[in-house]
């Protein structure tokens, strides 16, 4: 294959490794999240705790609370290939959440108050089979706004 061609599937690849955990995040389905890390991945959580291998990482997500629904705006990933088997990539975030108890409107549920703008620093490699994979993922948060009335 052309290694043009070759570069913008690996890169294709990271980008849907990066959209599709924060799906799987949003939709409390840690099985399918902890598919997307290396057997031996890590994430690192905005407050600094580091997540060591798909086990610990769907016990973290599993322990999600019951009823909290999120939704991850995740923006402007840059992926930049560092060999054929590595790259890395910075997503921006914006986290919206709330409850599903509450009640649901034609405009949706109300959102929680508070607004988090965060990063994902992303890195991939690829699996014995070919497959790209998250090999570590750190997140932050870089600021937040409350919303008038809280």
């Amino acid at each position: 294959m052309n290694h043009e061609i070759d570069r913008l599937l690996a890169r294709q690849a990271c980008l849907d490794l990066v959209l599709r955990a924060a799906a799987f995040a949003d939709a409390g389905d840690a099985q399918a999240l902890v598919q997307l890390f290396a057997e031996d991945g890590q994430l690192q959580r905005p407050g600094g705790e580091v997540l060591g291998g798909r086990t610990a990482i769907a016990a973290a997500y599993s322990r999600r609370p019951a009823g909290r629904m999120t939704r991850h705006l995740v923006t402007n990933t840059l992926v930049e290939l560092q060999g054929p088997d590595r790259a890395s990539a910075r997503s921006h975030v914006l986290l919206w959440s709330c409850d599903e108890a509450d009640t649901i409107t034609p405009h949706g549920r109300p959102a929680q108050p508070r607004q988090l703008v965060g990063e994902f620093d992303d890195t991939f490699g690829r699996s014995p089979e070919g497959h790209w994979l998250i090999t570590r993922r750190v997140a932050r948060f870089v600021m937040y706004r409350d919303l008038p009335g809280t």
